[in-house]
């Protein structure tokens, strides 16, 4: 179970001194990384959502005017999400880049006349993630991903897109820890409060297309040396789809596979 979260009965109770020792251990990781790297800095793509809003605040703490954030539009976005970005801006006294991907992405969609819902979706987060990537790189930056624990264990991310990144610094955090941490690091209640959502169609929310809560999986996580609890606390059809993602998606979190060598 984590240091940070206990339970009470199913409801979590976070504890506020290990919440900021942990986010001490996240400092000092991302200052080893970016020195052992010989970076000048980090990037982070910024959504409006929770995840990269705590990415960048925990990365603003450590590098101050060294950290490059970017918005990075295909389409459009919402006025909310737009709304929340300023805040944060806002709130850090920053100005971010924003770069309208949109022409990429409907040339690439029409290069590769490609059918599939999903797999047009998917050539956002990996348009994004080329972007981060070429600032990165021209700016000797790292790359910081947003995905959380939750996202990780359930391979709730696209490959090679929102899961493209040098460090990832909130994906031993679940869901509930991430609100809670960003919290404590200033970030704008609206951002804390809203429905997480992937941003991947209209409308799009995490939850209904998962099919079970944030406050579940986070149970379901956090007590993972517990199953007799889990059975207990969680429906069983919550637990088989968790249990369906996890399995379904290890590819995702293991780098490619390769053959034996040859004897």
């Amino acid at each position: 179970m984590s240091k940070i979260t206990k339970y009470q009965g199913s409801e979590p109770v976070y504890d506020k001194e290990a919440a900021l020792s942990y986010i001490k251990t996240i400092q000092e990781f991302l200052k080893t990384k970016v020195a052992n790297a010989n970076a000048k800095g980090v990037v982070v793509g910024i959504s409006g959502g929770i995840d990269s809003a705590l990415v960048y605040a925990l990365a603003k703490s450590v590098f101050k005017d060294k950290v490059t954030a970017i918005v990075m539009p295909i389409i459009s976005m919402t006025d909310s999400d737009l709304n929340h970005i300023k805040q944060l801006e806002n709130t850090f006294n920053d100005q971010f880049i924003y770069q309208d991907l949109t022409n990429g992405f409907l040339e690439l969609k029409n290069i590769f006349n490609v059918t599939n819902e999903l797999a047009i979706a998917n050539i956002k987060p990996r348009l994004r993630m080329i972007t981060l990537y070429a600032y990165a790189q021209n700016n000797k930056a790292l790359v910081l991903g947003t995905d959380n624990a939750c996202e990780v264990y359930i391979g709730y991310f696209t490959k090679f897109g929102d899961g493209g990144a040098d460090l990832l610094p909130i994906s031993q955090l679940t869901k509930g820890e991430v609100r809670y941490l960003a919290s404590l690091m200033n970030v704008p209640e609206d951002i804390i409060n809203k429905k997480p959502s992937a941003g991947l169609w209209d409308g799009q929310t995490d939850e209904v297309e998962l099919g079970f809560s944030y406050k579940d999986l986070d149970f379901y996580i956090n007590n993972l040396d517990n199953l007799d609890l889990i059975n207990q606390t969680l429906s069983q059809d919550t637990i088989a789809k968790i249990q369906h993602k996890h399995n379904s998606t290890q590819h995702k979190r293991d780098t490619a596979y390769q053959p034996n060598k040859p004897i």
